[in-house]
């Protein structure tokens, strides 16, 4: 049942059985949206490329998806709570989902590196936060020790029910489309996402090219190492060993796509080119897609067929950078003559 979340909509596709709590906020069930304009942006014909919105799920990003069944288990298991390290997506998903299912929930968040529109929803959630002096992956490697020593089920990436709530995706994709797009385009950061539509698509019978896209200054899967320092303007991507690193590797390889770099401008570029042109308002990892997109087109590499770009979180997650973005003010006293 559509607007019932991803547990009840594709429990024959996921690891549930009659003892699993279904915890659902709504998820699932996000738009695909034509985006003409992009096309066109990319030189491709109209009708030719599609933007999953999964900024409309409850909390703002796909991890709601992974989060609704990672809970549902965990609250199974008779968990008395959740804990994850999270550059802010994660953490306000694993947050409002334990909320709603009476459990603890322990955030670990790499200090100052965090969107404030991420950071809030943990808070106002009731999340405890635990800051760390450090990046995201040490911040990772702290919760999973806690987790472990303290029986709380870790909800990264690395728990296999997020993938499998995850793989949704890409049957709303199909369902929508009607059949699989040629290209499927994404951001990478943990490559979690990347490897969950692979699977999604795989268990359809689908082999669309997988591309994802990681900033340059946190593109380890491109360099073919962990950065130690990374750094982008797209906190959700900013992530220097990723957990599912093999798990991306192969959803490349296998589908015959690529996983690429795109810089802070190109990302920043893209993200304004989706606000007013096409009316969609994504944070700034969500635009890596679009900015891997135009950067192939640019050197002839656009693929052919159809494309879906997935924009994985709302722009409202990252406020302060939308803000930096220059526009022109005009301001005039109160009843004074205004002209067009």
């Amino acid at each position: 049942m559509r607007g019932s979340g991803i547990v009840a909509r594709w429990r024959s596709r996921l690891p549930v059985t009659a003892r699993t709590p279904i915890v659902t906020l709504g998820e699932g069930d996000t738009p695909l949206v034509r985006a003409d304009r992009a096309a066109a942006a990319a030189g491709k014909p109209a009708g030719s490329v599609w933007l999953k919105l999964e900024g409309c799920n409850p909390t703002g990003s796909f991890k709601d998806r992974g989060m609704a069944l990672a809970v549902s288990k965990a609250l199974e298991a008779r968990a008395t709570g959740v804990l994850c390290a999270s550059t802010g997506n994660t953490s306000a998903a694993a947050a409002a989902y334990a909320a709603r299912a009476g459990l603890r929930c322990v955030v670990f968040l790499p200090k100052g590196k965090v969107a404030a529109g991420k950071l809030a929803q943990a808070v106002m959630h009731g999340a405890e936060i635990v800051e760390v002096d450090g990046n995201f992956d040490q911040a990772l490697t702290m919760a999973a020790e806690t987790a472990t020593k303290r029986g709380f089920v870790l909800v990264n990436s690395s728990n296999p029910f997020r993938i499998e709530g995850q793989k949704t995706g890409a049957f709303e994709v199909v369902e929508a489309l009607g059949r699989a797009p040629a290209a499927h385009f994404m951001p990478v950061g943990n490559a979690g996402n990347i490897t969950a539509y692979w699977r999604g698509y795989r268990e359809l019978g689908t082999r669309p090219r997988m591309f994802g896209w990681q900033a340059a200054g946190a593109a380890p899967l491109v360099h073919g190492r962990p950065v130690r320092f990374p750094r982008t303007v797209a906190t959700a991507i900013r992530i220097g060993n990723p957990v599912s690193w093999a798990q991306a590797v192969a959803a490349r390889d296998e589908s015959r796509g690529a996983i690429g770099a795109v810089t802070d401008a190109e990302i920043l570029s893209a993200q304004r080119l989706l606000a007013r042109a096409e009316g969609v308002f994504c944070e700034p990892a969500s635009a890596a897609p679009l900015a891997g997109l135009l950067r192939l087109a640019r050197a002839g590499r656009a693929p052919s067929g159809t494309v879906v770009c997935v924009l994985t979180g709302h722009g409202l997650k990252d406020p302060e950078t939308a803000m930096k973005a220059k526009t022109k003010i005009r301001r005039v006293k109160a009843g004074g003559e205004f002209r067009l």
